[in-house]
């Protein structure tokens, strides 16, 4: 996993599709993990339960992060995510389609790196998704290992 690869926490599986072509219409051929709701991306980024045997060394260039998971929501998981050494600086997304003022508040104040409206039309959609994309791939220097 030398490429820099996306974590998408998405439960919504009509959301996830659009946003996996999204990202491949941008040509981003990047690797896309997908996990579905909050405690597998925590599994996921800790090395733990289904994902044990993942090298703990290799971490997403990005996480796109829904608010409104199954087991453990969106704003939970970012906390943990800040809380830990390992994930402190990982770059978060909140993709979400929520409008909430709260629900944007809390995720700057838990430490998101940028907050996102799914927009409803597809052809939007795409676009954001596109450019968040090519932001976190392409133009954002990760910090050094």
């Amino acid at each position: 996993m030398n490429e820099k690869v996306i974590l998408l926490v998405e439960d919504n599986p009509d959301d996830e599709e659009l946003t996996i072509r999204a990202l491949r219409k941008s040509k981003l051929s990047n690797e896309i993990i997908i996990t579905h709701d909050g405690r597998e991306a925590l599994d996921f980024l800790f090395c733990e339960g289904a994902y044990a045997d993942r090298d703990p060394a290799q971490k997403p260039a990005v996480v796109l992060l829904d608010l409104k998971l199954p087991k453990m929501n969106g704003i939970d998981v970012l906390k943990a995510i800040r809380s830990d050494a390992r994930t402190a600086i990982l770059p978060v997304v909140i993709l979400t389609s929520s409008s909430e003022d709260e629900d944007m508040l809390n995720s700057y104040v838990s430490g998101a790196n940028s907050y996102v409206r799914k927009p409803v039309a597809f052809t939007e959609f795409a676009d954001a998704v596109s450019r968040l994309g090519l932001y976190w791939m392409l133009l954002n220097e990760q910090p050094p290992k």
